[in-house]
């Protein structure tokens, strides 16, 4: 089975926790990757933890080979697969698993030490639905009939490099903009009709997600590419500041972290993470260790403290906790495989490598 197809059902697993939730709890969509905040956090309360007889699955779903993620807006669902060396974007009823409708386009599987297929999520923005594949497919189509609104290939209107295991950030919708990693430190494309805005060049991407934040009254995106991270004016696409970050193989997967004038960035391969502060533009370094080295999946910053998961190495990875100021470890527990991570209502839900779907309090 593959690894799209268990996805999609542990989202499942997930919401039939959380469709028990009390009549109060706020419900909401999940429009994009890490969710409306893109934290990895999600605001529902109230909700409870399976019997231990384990979770009803609703249904299931097979989408294809991929490492899409899965959106969800309106009661609807999107994602990503590769069949036959096609890339397929799928939008299911969340509630029955029903097909809605789908698009297709050629792209090359490309199978390269992992099953291959899309690295990136859909994003739902306003009326429509946004991706991108990984040769560089930015696709905009009607979110509720799938009409294609517009369709262009980034990479070769860019000419950027392409990094080797593609491209993997999801979009991130900025006003009237697209932004994607692609380039040196991103490019943004015009939401109407998928213009090319601005570009910051054409060394390879990093496989992160642009993140937004404000500082001192100014919007900015924070994102890292093959070689160091960037923070970048998100209307005109100026870099304002730079740090290195050299990882083996260019591999810069975990999206950034960031707090008021403090980001947080962590990459595998023993690179490990590091906590900078913000000032005037100019990054300066809080603390940097090695306990945190995020291969793929983000870390959570909640409560002041740091929690993901550490490196990619042997059968067990640990599931760790920091302290936000200063890193140090306060626990470490080994979970079977890497795993995918978030949290909700003061607990931690993830994902093992073998498909095991964990509730931790």
């Amino acid at each position: 089975m593959k690894f799209t197809q268990l996805l999609v059902m542990a989202v499942l697993m997930a919401g039939v926790v959380l469709g028990q939730a009390e009549p109060n709890a706020a419900g909401g969509d999940w429009p994009n990757w890490r969710g409306p905040n893109y934290d990895g956090i999600s605001r529902e309360t109230g909700w409870s933890i399976w019997p231990p007889t384990g979770a009803e699955i609703l249904w299931r779903a097979s989408v294809g080979t991929g490492f899409s993620s899965v959106t969800i807006s309106q009661n609807r669902l999107y994602t990503m697969g590769n069949t036959n060396d096609t890339d397929t974007i799928y939008c299911l009823d969340a509630g029955t698993g029903q097909p809605l409708w789908e698009h297709s386009y050629p792209s090359a599987l490309q199978a390269n030490m992992y099953e291959g297929g899309p690295n990136a999520t859909p994003t739902v923005a306003g009326p429509c639905v946004y991706t991108l594949g990984k040769h560089g497919d930015v696709v905009c189509l009607d979110k509720v009939s799938g009409k294609v609104i517009w369709q262009r290939n980034v990479k070769k209107e860019t000419g950027a490099k392409a990094n080797e295991w593609g491209f993997a950030g999801s979009p991130l919708i900025y006003e009237d903009m697209v932004i994607v990693n692609v380039g040196t430190a991103g490019t943004a494309l015009n939401k109407t009709d998928g213009a090319i805005l601005w570009t910051t060049g054409k060394e390879p991407a990093g496989y992160t997600s642009a993140v937004p934040y404000s500082l001192n009254n100014q919007n900015y995106i924070a994102i890292v590419g093959g070689e160091a991270a960037f923070g970048v004016d998100a209307k005109t696409g100026k870099i304002v500041w730079e740090f290195p970050w050299k990882t083996s193989y260019k591999i810069n997967a975990a999206d950034t972290i960031i707090y008021q004038d403090l980001v947080f960035i962590s990459s595998g391969y023993n690179k490990g993470c590091v906590l900078l502060r913000i000032t005037d533009n100019k990054p300066a370094v809080v603390w940097e260790n090695k306990e945190m080295r995020n291969q793929f999946s983000s870390s959570i910053l909640w409560q002041e403290h740091i929690y993901g998961f550490d490196g990619n190495t042997g059968k067990n990875v640990p599931l760790r906790c920091l302290e936000f100021a200063t890193g140090k470890e306060k626990w470490t527990y080994d979970v079977e495989g890497m795993g995918s991570l978030m949290a909700s209502d003061g607990k931690l839900i993830y994902m093992t490598q073998a498909g095991e779907l964990v509730i931790a309090t």
